[in-house]
């Protein structure tokens, strides 16, 4: 720690005799100098998809979260607070009543497991034979401020269903982290759905939305078991059409998220500044 930048030499490394722990140290230093060779924060995370990603997701959530701290401070609106957690963990979906609800996957199976309660609660868990029902509260613009007191347990509930705030905070983040990289000015509006038969571009938010998008602008059958995990769709539109692939300026990009096959949102933040098509000159 007195001198976290000095080089670590292999021989170092092999003088751990825990095998594990020399693997972990050399995963962790591998880190650091990207870090160092980068400069940035950012660019250390942009440089990440040139070649094979080579250190744990955990890592690449971490430097996520530092940006969007960086991006977003001094912001005030706790919904845009929560809803930029969904760049950098992941998220248990449920639909109640027609509404969009999302949790902290993490959360939900700390709660699940009784582990909130200790060993105790693992116990009940294990009695009751069923899986542990949690009961958080849904942030909305009349308790947002009690984010502030909880952020750190990330125990709210968000809305993405069309037309709530927190759906519309979420839209404003994603502009903000295309800005903050890409220093590209973008507008971002939730839709209900895509109206144009043959669209010009689309970016999936996740792996899932990625593959359901991909089939339906082939022209292919996508199931309505599949339809059903797109969780909302948004519309991109450039400020500066210029700024676009010169094919296609001045058209819409459409953007979606969805749950995998588990209910589970993993966003991929990256696929926002790597697949935007820009105007390579």
């Amino acid at each position: 720690m007195q001198a976290p930048r000095r080089p670590v030499s292999s021989d170092e490394l092999n003088r751990l005799r825990d095998p594990d722990a020399k693997d972990n140290y050399a995963i962790v230093l591998r880190f650091r100098d990207r870090l160092l060779a980068a400069g940035t924060v950012e660019s250390c995370y942009m440089n990440l998809f040139k070649a094979e990603v080579d250190i744990p997701p955990l890592f690449m959530e971490q430097m996520v979260h530092v940006v969007l701290r960086n991006i977003l401070a001094g912001c005030t609106d706790t919904l845009a607070l929560r809803a930029a957690e969904l760049l950098f963990r992941a998220q248990k979906a449920t639909i109640q009543g027609g509404h969009v609800l999302l949790a902290d996957l993490e959360t939900i199976e700390m709660h699940a497991s009784g582990s909130q309660y200790g060993n105790l609660g693992r116990l009940i868990v294990e009695a009751q034979g069923a899986t542990g029902q949690a009961s958080l509260e849904v942030l909305e613009r009349a308790n947002a401020e009690s984010y502030w007191e909880r952020e750190s347990r990330h125990d709210t509930v968000i809305g993405l269903t069309y037309g709530r705030p927190a759906l519309d905070a979420y839209s404003r983040v994603l502009e903000a982290w295309i800005h903050h990289f890409l220093n590209v000015e973008v507008h971002i509006q939730p839709i209900r759905n895509i109206e144009e038969a043959r669209w010009a571009w689309h970016i999936g938010l996740d792996a899932e939305s990625t593959s359901i998008l991909n089939s339906l602008w082939a022209g292919e059958e996508v199931d309505a078991g599949r339809m059903r995990r797109i969780l909302t769709l948004l519309r991109l539109e450039f400020a500066e059409p210029a700024e676009m692939r010169r094919d296609i300026a001045g058209r819409a990009v459409y953007l979606a998220l969805a749950s995998d096959g588990n209910d589970a949102v993993r966003m991929k933040p990256q696929n926002l500044l790597l697949n935007l098509p820009l105007n390579e000159a």
